[in-house]
């Protein structure tokens, strides 16, 4: 009986803990040059979180992450020379529901995006079911990164 004891205790913990999803689909010099193709980078410390290259032609790339519903969302922003979303690119997702948000798209509708436009989930930026979370904070974060570039990008 003892033999069994240890497992029958640990069986309730094994089908409680969440399988752990991670998928990786794309480097950040992948994401550079899908964004900025044949570009050159040139990191700039600005002391925060957020990993920033100027492109050389002309414009910024932004890797950040987010939170979705439980795990973080490492995604790229590339930002033109007018300060207006060129596109977004989903480096790793490590949910277990919502890998949705990858979807060209959906990412396609933040190209041309500024600081001043609204982004937000159910008015200029489609929600999808089931990836409710992860939509909302990628567009929150967005929104983030585009002010960002008006308080510290613009002007260097």
């Amino acid at each position: 009986m003892s033999a069994r004891w240890p497992a029958f205790i640990a069986a309730p913990l094994a089908l409680s803990l969440p399988a752990a999803h991670a998928t990786v689909y794309l480097s950040v010099e992948q994401a550079q040059q899908s964004l900025f193709a044949g570009a050159s980078f040139t990191p700039a410390d600005l002391g925060r979180r957020e990993r920033v290259w100027r492109v050389s032609q002309g414009g910024w790339f932004i890797v950040d992450q987010v939170l979705g519903k439980h795990e973080l969302i490492t995604y790229a922003l590339g930002i033109d020379p007018q300060g207006r979303a060129r596109g977004i690119e989903i480096l790793e997702y490590r949910e277990s529901h919502g890998g949705e948000v990858r979807d060209a798209s959906w990412r396609a509708q933040f190209s041309g995006k500024g600081a001043a436009d609204p982004l937000q989930l159910d008015h200029d930026i489609r929600n999808i079911s089931g990836a409710t979370l992860s939509c909302r904070h990628i567009t929150d974060g967005v929104k983030r990164l585009l002010k960002l570039y008006e308080s510290e990008l613009r002007q260097r």
